[in-house]
C-alpha cells in the first residue's frame, strides 16, 4: 500500500474529526442555539433574534442560528427538565426558572449572573374586553359578577394562568382584605370563567377568535397585539391595581458547557440590556428594566400600582406551594 496513500487518509481523519469537534463545540462560523420560552412571545423574539444574530456576527464573525420553542411556561420547564435541549430559557416564573436548577441544569448562583438579578423586563396582568366595553368592566371585583364571562389560562401549566390568579389574589390583600376574602372572591372568579385554556396564546383565540367571555385576563404585550389584531373589535382595561411580573431569564449550565455554545447564549441574554435590546422589548409592551429606558417609553405603559408576590406570600417558592401544588387552594376552589 502507498505510503503517501496512508498519510493522506490519516490526515484527512483528523482534519474531519476536528471540523467535527468544532461544530460540536459551538466554533467555526456558525453557532445554533435553542431558546425555551413562555407562550406569547413569538413576536418579541423574533424581532430580538434577528438584531442580536446581525449585531453577534458583526461583532465575532459567527453567524448564530436561534430555534424558538414556546408553550405554557411551566410545561416548558417541565419538557427541559426532561430534556429538551434549550440553550436558554426565557420563562414567565422564577419558579419555573428555579425548578431547572433543582434538576441540576442551572448554576446555584443563576441569577446573579447578569445584570438587574437577570430580569431584562417586566410586565403585569391587564383585561381585554370587547368593543365598547359593554359589561362596564373596570377593576377586579366586577370580575366576580353573575353576568360576567371569563377567559384565562389554567395556573396548573400556564404562567399567565398563574399571573392572573395571585393578580386577583392580591388585588383584595393589598386593599386591606384578609386571605378569607381573597379565597372569596377567586371562587366567584373562577366560577365565571368560561374556558381555562393550557396557555395563554390558546386563551387569546379562545377570546378574540372565538368570541368566547367577555373579558380576557393577560399579559399587558399579549393585550395589545390582541386588540392590534382585532381591528377595532376590542379594547385594553388597566385595572387600577395588578401583580408585576416578573420573567427572568437564564442560559442552561448542564446543556451549554456539554454543547460548547456558552459565550454566544451569554451573549444573547446579555443583548437583552443594550438599548437596541430595550428598545425591542418596549416595543412589544414589555416593560424594560432599565429606568431610563422605562421613561423613554413611559407613554406606552399607564400608570397602574403594581404589587409583588411578597405583599402576600413569602416569596414565589411559597405562592407556588400554597396556590398551585395538588391540594393547593387553587384545587380546592376550581371545582370545573
Amino acid at each position: 500500500m502507498n505510503a503517501r496513500w496512508i498519510i493522506g487518509v490519516v490526515v484527512l481523519t483528523l482534519t474531519l474529526g476536528v471540523v467535527l469537534l468544532i461544530a460540536r463545540s459551538g466554533g467555526g462560523n456558525q453557532v445554533d442555539l435553542l431558546n425555551v420560552s413562555y407562550d406569547p412571545t413569538r413576536e418579541l423574539w423574533r424581532d430580538i433574534n434577528r438584531a442580536f444574530a446581525a449585531d453577534y456576527e458583526g461583532k465575532t464573525g459567527v453567524a448564530v442560528h436561534i430555534q424558538q420553542s414556546h408553550g405554557g411556561s411551566g410545561s416548558q420547564a417541565r419538557s427541559v427538565a426532561d430534556g429538551l435541549e434549550a440553550d436558554v430559557v426565557t420563562l414567565a416564573l422564577y419558579t419555573d426558572t428555579d425548578a431547572l436548577r433543582h434538576q441540576g441544569l442551572l448554576a446555584k448562583n443563576w441569577r446573579d449572573r447578569l445584570p438587574e438579578n437577570s430580569l431584562p423586563y417586566f410586565s403585569t396582568i391587564v383585561f381585554v374586553v370587547r368593543r365598547g366595553n359593554p359589561k362596564n368592566i373596570r377593576d377586579w371585583p366586577d370580575l366576580a359578577r353573575g353576568d360576567v364571562g371569563v377567559i384565562t389560562p389554567s395556573p396548573k401549566t400556564s404562567g399567565n394562568g398563574k399571573l392572573s390568579f395571585l393578580a386577583a389574589w392580591g388585588s383584595v390583600r393589598n386593599r386591606g382584605g384578609s386571605d378569607q376574602d381573597a379565597e372569596t372572591f377567586v371562587r366567584k372568579l373562577y366560577e365565571n370563567v368560561v374556558v381555562l385554556d393550557t396557555g395563554a396564546r390558546g386563551s387569546t383565540v379562545t377570546f378574540a377568535r372565538r368570541d368566547l367571555g367577555d373579558v380576557h385576563l393577560t399579559w399587558e404585550n399579549e393585550a395589545h397585539l390582541e386588540v392590534k389584531e382585532s381591528r377595532g373589535e376590542l379594547e385594553v382595561v388597566y385595572p387600577p391595581v395588578s401583580i408585576k411580573a416578573e420573567p427572568f431569564v437564564a442560559w442552561v449550565d448542564g446543556n451549554v458547557e456539554r454543547k460548547g455554545t456558552r459565550a454566544a447564549a451569554e451573549a444573547y441574554l446579555r443583548f437583552l440590556y443594550t438599548d437596541t435590546g430595550q428598545e425591542i422589548i418596549a416595543k412589544h409592551y414589555y416593560r424594560p428594566i432599565r429606568a431610563e429606558m422605562l421613561a423613554k417609553f413611559s407613554d406606552r405603559f399607564p400608570s397602574i400600582k403594581l404589587f409583588p408576590v411578597t405583599s402576600f406570600a413569602r416569596d414565589w417558592d411559597d405562592a407556588q406551594d400554597r396556590f398551585f401544588a395538588d391540594g393547593g387552594v387553587f384545587d380546592r376552589i376550581y371545582q370545573k
